[in-house]
């Protein structure tokens, strides 16, 4: 009889595993990944959070935009179009702020489809301007982009801009803003970025540091960066003179990212101590399984080295996702790591990075 017990435990034990290997084969299945992409994006539209200028809402429809490049599913377009009716094809109202540029990432893809002029004159002529507007210094702002989300929020932007205005002067401010930004934030040392001064040490006396005394990396943070790499390098011309650099940053964020992956597929909050912000973030994760994706899609990145992190991520994200069909397990706004979300904490911005990661992974050709 204990012979028989134990054999009987051991068929559960195996039926158990095999279960779950076949829920986990089945997230990539393409039909599986379009309704996982489909109903978070649904409901999402239909939950509004924010104003839909606001940054926020940019991160989402940079997802959308994806979601319908990769699907073509009308669902996306239009709501593409109904966002940018409402707002009138308008940016934010701050000239001189990355955040109040990102939507117009979408609109310039919603005008590529289009050739609608009015989708496009708002955010040229505030660029314009912006081109020529000198930026007011004011405490830790000492330089356009001051912090290492706007490195999503505001490149692509202008990046699209010249690609379908066909002029460069776009761009050109765009690698200057840039490199001001990782000169001053980035750690060659760990190779991410710091969100801002504030948490750069050797500027701070105060030292910010986590509880194992390692510097503060921001998951979503360095997110949002090697997100807008991707977003940014795809526009790129091959002979463009700056695009080798943005491509080694990338490689080197890449690895780096990689090797912080915990065991579930995800990354946590604080990517250097993970162990003091237990349970994964879905929108740093999102972001970093888009970039990684998207990498290995435009073979920037070695497939047999990153295919693995890209699929753990995956069936890590699907694992966040509630029962009504939405993103959950969102940091909500913030400037740094924190622990004050659950699994029912959802934002826009996690529901474009879950997007973002499911167009490329739809790419990948995973047997």
């Amino acid at each position: 009889m204990r012979i028989k017990g134990v054999s009987l435990l051991l068929c559960i034990a195996m039926f158990a595993g095999l279960s779950a290997m076949t829920k986990n084969d089945d997230v990539f299945k393409p039909k599986v990944i379009k309704k996982a992409m489909l109903d978070a994006a649904k409901w999402q539209l239909t939950h509004p959070q924010y104003d839909l200028w606001d940054w926020t809402n940019g991160a989402f429809y940079a997802g959308i935009s994806a979601a319908y490049k990769t699907t073509k599913n009308k669902v996306y377009l239009d709501a593409m179009i109904s966002m940018g009716e409402k707002n009138e094809w308008k940016p934010g109202p701050r000239t001189m702020h990355a955040d109040d540029h990102a939507i117009a990432q979408t609109y310039i893809d919603v005008y590529r489809i289009k050739k609608d002029p009015k989708m496009l004159e708002p955010f040229q002529k505030m660029m314009d301007n912006f081109l020529v507007q000198p930026h007011k210094v004011t405490g830790v702002e000492v330089i356009t982009w001051w912090w290492c989300d706007a490195l999503f929020m505001g490149p692509t932007a202008l990046a699209k801009l010249s690609t379908a205005t066909k002029n460069p002067k776009y761009m050109e401010k765009c690698d200057v803003l840039f490199r001001e930004c990782y000169d001053l934030l980035f750690d060659k040392n760990e190779h991410l970025f710091a969100r801002d001064l504030y948490y750069v040490i050797k500027d701070n006396p105060t030292d910010r540091r986590e509880k194992n005394g390692q510097k503060i990396f921001w998951s979503r943070g360095n997110g949002w960066v090697i997100g807008g790499l991707a977003l940014m390098i795809t526009e790129l011309p091959k002979e463009h003179k700056t695009r080798s650099f943005y491509i080694d940053l990338f490689k080197e964020m890449s690895k780096r990212v990689a090797s912080l992956q915990q065991e579930d597929g995800l990354w946590r909050a604080s990517l250097l101590d993970p162990a003091s912000f237990p349970g994964g973030e879905s929108s740093g994760s999102g972001f970093y399984t888009y970039a990684l994706a998207w990498g290995i899609n435009n073979g920037i990145l070695d497939k047999n080295e990153f295919l693995p992190v890209v699929k753990k991520a995956w069936i890590g994200l699907n694992g966040l996702i509630q029962p009504e069909g939405y993103m959950g397990w969102c940091q909500p706004i913030g400037a740094d790591p924190r622990k004050n979300f659950k699994a029912e904490s959802s934002q826009v911005y996690g529901t474009g990075a879950f997007l973002l990661a499911g167009s490329e992974v739809l790419k990948l050709k995973i047997k």
